[in-house]
């Protein structure tokens, strides 16, 4: 399976999620390859990191840019699950990923900046859609404040009524110390100590695979 995780504003927490995703399941013990796809190397270099401890579950990594559809479709004939870290802007690598992928998560800060992105973005998967009819894509809250007081959650749940190309998932990523501690270790939050944010990426987990 090819879950690409992409969107068209930087920020958001698409490569922080993705090497999480990909951590997790390889602490499943599914085999998973990690498709570094954003020129700033952000994922690449977690797993070069995490490489440096022989004590965690091997996640493998490929770097590919541009045109990276042939790319995708040969690792998901060599691994069962192949994670897709697109740069975070409209990109050629994000074009031709949702050719070939059957899952697009797109992360999003629920700000007005990156609501503002979804209008674009969602034409892209309709012509992404063309080539690729059966993508399925699920908008996913990042970076959430915990403060329950703060409304952006409902604010942001009520703006993508509009959007029909992107299904919402229940399941929000929270801004949370840990996840920025965990990457220059080379690790997912489901390594730390944290149960709260490891709840957090397991059940998004759960309802992506």
């Amino acid at each position: 399976m090819i879950v690409l995780f992409g969107s068209r504003k930087g920020g958001c927490g698409k490569s922080t999620t993705a090497v999480n995703v990909c951590a997790a399941l390889a602490h499943r013990g599914n085999d998973v390859v990690l498709v570094d796809a954003d020129p700033l190397s952000t994922a690449a270099k977690w797993v070069l990191d995490r490489d440096e401890n022989p004590d965690l579950p091997k996640v493998h990594c490929v770097q590919k840019y541009d045109n990276i559809r042939d790319t995708l479709v040969d690792m998901n004939n060599r691994y069962e699950y192949v994670i897709v870290d697109a740069p975070g802007k409209d990109s050629r690598e994000l074009r031709t990923g949702m050719t070939a992928a059957h899952k697009l998560i797109v992360p999003f800060k629920p700000s007005n900046a990156d609501l503002d992105t979804l209008g674009e973005l969602q034409k892209i998967i309709v012509e992404a859609r063309d080539f690729n009819p059966g993508l399925e894509v699920h908008g996913l809250m990042a970076m959430v404040p915990t403060n329950p007081v703060i409304r952006e959650r409902e604010e942001a749940r009520e703006y993508l009524a509009d959007f029909p190309e992107i299904e919402l998932l229940a399941e929000v990523i929270c801004e949370r110390k840990v996840y920025r501690d965990a990457l220059p270790e080379g690790r997912s939050v489901v390594e730390m100590d944290n149960p709260k944010a490891a709840s957090e990426i397991n059940a998004l987990i759960q309802r992506i695979f």
